[in-house]
């Protein structure tokens, strides 16, 4: 299934509707094109888990040093750490 004009245009709006600074009308547009559209859906539920997740306190996260080095790498986040620490 191919993008639409639709899918374009939630995925330009993407960061504003997660941080919800989007008009009530263009959210509710977007609202009910993500209720029949799973690939933007999915694109949708995947950032903002990848946004809480990077809001996680690192202590909180109970993931060991080695495995969270490997998924920081595997996200090409470089030497971007969560609270600041370089790799």
């Amino acid at each position: 299934m191919g993008q639409t004009k639709e899918c374009q245009k939630l995925l330009g709006e993407l960061s504003n509707l997660i941080d919800g600074t989007l008009s009530p009308e263009l959210c509710s547009e977007l609202e009910a094109h993500l209720k029949e559209c799973t690939n933007c859906r999915i694109v949708v539920n995947t950032t903002r888990k990848t946004i809480d997740l990077y809001h996680v306190e690192e202590s909180q996260m109970g993931m060991p040093e080695p495995a969270r080095e490997k998924l920081w790498k595997r996200l090409e986040l470089g030497d971007i750490t969560p609270r600041g620490k370089s790799m």
